[in-house]
């Protein structure tokens, strides 16, 4: 004779989320997902014509194209972070909310005044001050680094771009005049123009290297992040990156130089412009061979202090 099953039904049958082991659901695993979907919704409704405005200047403008990666940078950092977030409680604190209202005042300054840069700082604020308020300050400076790296997605203010590029302007022109002079190519500088025997340089701000400073910045940031874990070598890396662009910018305009005296077409045009990414790739390898190369020193330095036993 069969036996009935006994008790309740309901009791003898296990929930997938009452079962040991059980896989829970994505956003009961990550609680933190629906506030940060729900504030970001809000950010980009009331900033959305300043985010749209900076998408615009990615696309047009070569010093800012860096910029379409840096959100995907700084969001795959947070998601690789994901199980610490898991495992912290928030803690909301009140001066996040001081943030977002000086956030909003400097979106509210920058659109009567038609200051972009005002209105890009606004946004950043507001970030910051949105995940202060939500979260609290142990999140923050846990999600420090990829919230900081957002900076690079704002475009340094014209006044300030002004007086950088100049003097950058000035250092590859000089830098070409003794290349140039050092190959036997005739040459005169007055300011930023270099006159050859073929046709004058002007070395205008888009040749200041401004360009390839800002993308090897973040590269050299975020590589380090990345690929090494002791902190002088990510510094050393991030600080190596201004002379390294400054030098292959001044070569870049002495290879220019070079080729006017060839044919004047090729420092215009379709080949400046191919020369310019040979020129930043360079960059980037002479960056890669300096981690290399600080790697090994580091190693040398161990293998030294064991040897003495300290």
């Amino acid at each position: 004779m069969n036996q009935e099953p006994s008790g309740d039904p309901q009791a003898s049958g296990n929930s997938n989320s009452e079962r040991p082991g059980a896989r829970q659901p994505l956003l009961e695993r990550h609680h933190w997902l629906v506030p940060a979907a729900w504030y970001g919704a809000w950010i980009v409704v009331l900033f959305g014509p300043v985010i749209w405005t900076m998408f615009k200047e990615y696309a047009q403008d070569e010093s800012m194209g860096h910029g379409f990666f840096v959100p995907l940078v700084a969001g795959y950092i947070i998601w690789q972070r994901r199980q610490a977030l898991d495992d912290t409680a928030p803690q909301p604190h009140w001066s996040g909310w001081v943030l977002v209202v000086c956030g909003f005042g400097l979106l509210m300054l920058g659109t009567f005044g038609a200051e972009f840069a005002l209105m890009r700082g606004g946004l950043l604020l507001t970030i910051y001050g949105v995940v202060v308020a939500a979260c609290g300050l142990k999140v923050f400076r846990m999600l420090a680094f990829p919230l900081l790296l957002l900076l690079f997605m704002i475009r340094i203010p014209q006044f300030i771009y002004g007086q950088i590029t100049f003097p950058l302007q000035i250092l590859a022109s000089e830098f070409a005049e003794t290349s140039l002079s050092a190959l036997g190519i005739p040459v005169l500088r007055e300011g930023n123009v270099l006159e050859l025997a073929s046709q004058k340089l002007n070395v205008v701000e888009a040749c200041s290297g401004i360009r390839s400073l800002l993308s090897l910045g973040f590269l050299g940031l975020v590589y380090g992040y990345f690929f090494e874990s002791k902190m002088w070598i990510r510094v050393t890396l991030v600080l190596a990156t201004v002379p390294i662009a400054i030098f292959a910018n001044g070569m870049r305009v002495t290879i220019t130089g070079i080729l006017s005296e060839i044919n004047t077409n090729y420092a215009e045009g379709l080949f400046h412009t191919m020369e310019g990414w040979v020129i930043f790739m360079v960059a980037l390898v002479a960056l890669l061979i300096l981690h290399q190369v600080l790697v090994r020193v580091a190693r040398l330095a161990n293998r030294k202090k064991a040897a003495a036993g300290v």
